[in-house]
């Protein structure tokens, strides 16, 4: 596989992970709106490659990560996309 740092053909290595408890990142935006992330990832590899410091390069890939979105301002908000559809309760999870 090619390294992303060298562009150069490398070995690589699956790395087995510990995922923690609460994976959860919470992020405040400048606009008031609070975003919940959950990333799920799926694999992890190290490069037989190294950095100016002279650490392993690692990959993590992930799927679509869960979003939360909290504390939207009323002026931010837009039309539903459905409608008829109700609002999902605070503790269910969309994503």
């Amino acid at each position: 596989m090619k390294s992303p740092l060298s562009g150069v053909d490398v070995n690589v290595e699956d790395v087995d992970f510990d995922a923690p408890a609460d994976p959860w990142t919470t992020l405040k935006l400048t606009d008031g709106t609070t975003l919940k992330l959950r990333p799920t990832i799926t694999k992890v590899v190290r490069f037989e490659d190294y950095d100016q410091h002279g650490d392993p390069i690692y990959m993590v890939y992930s799927g679509q990560p869960t979003i939360r979105v909290l504390g939207v301002r009323k002026e931010l908000k837009g039309k539903p996309l459905v409608p008829d559809m109700k609002p999902a309760p605070a503790s269910v999870e969309v994503g």
